[in-house]
């Protein structure tokens, strides 16, 4: 095996931990590049095409600077790498870290997020994310190789469907990947969401009508009226009722994706989880009112179908994580 670092510019504080770790252990075979190459708006894409073409091997692990990898991860992915698969993904989720963001986070992953991932990936939906992923590089070749991707800000989208159209299977490992990064910031998080939602929607217009209906709140409303139009259930009992076995739902899925213990208190998952329901409207809301997406410092317009057009010149300052 061998391993591949990739900084955008000679400013990345990373440097220095690589650099370290390269020296520390010198009968790994590992390389740093610094520099990016630039085949699109992507960022992430621009950063990655060096290590991409020096790549020795056809099996590659592409993972993000702030996934914590547990000791079995590589193991598990590779496992699942069947002959008749070419991408396996790991499911987002995030390490337990300190402060209500974080919490806010680390349910937000595990509820919501988990349960449209795990059931688009049971009824072969594409809904991958690429932080973490490992894939035949023979295959993506194929489909004119990493660079080809670069005028997509959903790259993990479009890759995993350059890979079902050829006939391989996109699958999940059984482990989560561990998003680890220091900054737990709300207001940073909901920016991500938002800009998750508008890929979402330019991609597949159809969830403009029913990705709200997903959500606990107005589905409660909703299916509330009904029963008390049809049967004259009393709409606030049953709306209670309703968001009590949601959240159990949640609360049971979220301990099976933690596969243990809750790493917070009872009552810290509640306020999260409550947190999340109620301002869910706004991401969508958000979602459609902003006509550009916003990546760290630079600004795109998104077009129909997932490509962006930069709309400045900062490509050395894009972030590289999902």
């Amino acid at each position: 095996f061998e391993l591949l670092f990739s900084v955008p510019d000679d400013n990345d504080p990373a440097i220095l931990v690589v650099k370290g770790l390269i020296e520390s252990y010198p009968k790994v075979d590992a390389k740093l590049f610094i520099g990016l190459k630039t085949v699109g708006p992507n960022g992430k894409i621009n950063n990655m095409v060096h290590p991409y073409e020096a790549a020795k091997y056809d099996h590659i692990v592409i993972s993000d600077s702030g996934i914590m990898m547990t000791p079995t991860s590589l193991h598990e992915m590779v496992h699942c790498l069947k002959p008749d698969v070419g991408l396996v993904l790991q499911m987002p989720y995030c390490a337990t870290r300190k402060g209500f963001g974080a919490v806010y986070q680390q349910v937000y992953f595990g509820t919501m997020q988990a349960r449209n991932c795990l059931s688009a990936n049971a009824v072969n939906i594409n809904c991958s994310t690429g932080m973490s992923s490992l894939l035949r590089r023979s295959v993506l070749d194929v489909a004119g190789g990493l660079q080809s991707f670069g005028k997509y800000l959903a790259e993990d989208h479009f890759i995993a469907e350059a890979v079902r159209s050829q006939g391989y299977k996109v699958v999940l490992a059984s482990t989560p990947a561990l998003q680890n990064s220091g900054n737990c910031s709300i207001e940073e998080f909901h920016q991500r969401m938002i800009r998750w939602a508008q890929l979402r929607v330019s991609m597949v217009p159809s969830l403009i009508l029913f990705e709200p209906f997903g959500e606990s709140i107005l589905l409660g409303l909703i299916t509330s009226a009904s029963f008390y139009f049809l049967f004259g259930i009393s709409p606030l009992a049953f709306l209670l009722g309703h968001m009590l076995v949601w959240f159990l739902s949640d609360y049971i899925l979220f301990r099976i994706v933690e596969n243990g213990p809750l790493p917070f208190s009872k009552f810290e998952f509640l306020v999260a989880w409550l947190f999340r329901e109620v301002l869910s409207p706004y991401i969508i809301l958000r979602c459609h009112l902003q006509d550009h997406v916003i990546w760290r410092n630079n600004k795109y317009q998104l077009h129909w179908g997932g490509q962006v057009e930069l709309k400045n010149s900062k490509l050395e300052v894009v972030d590289v994580s999902a």
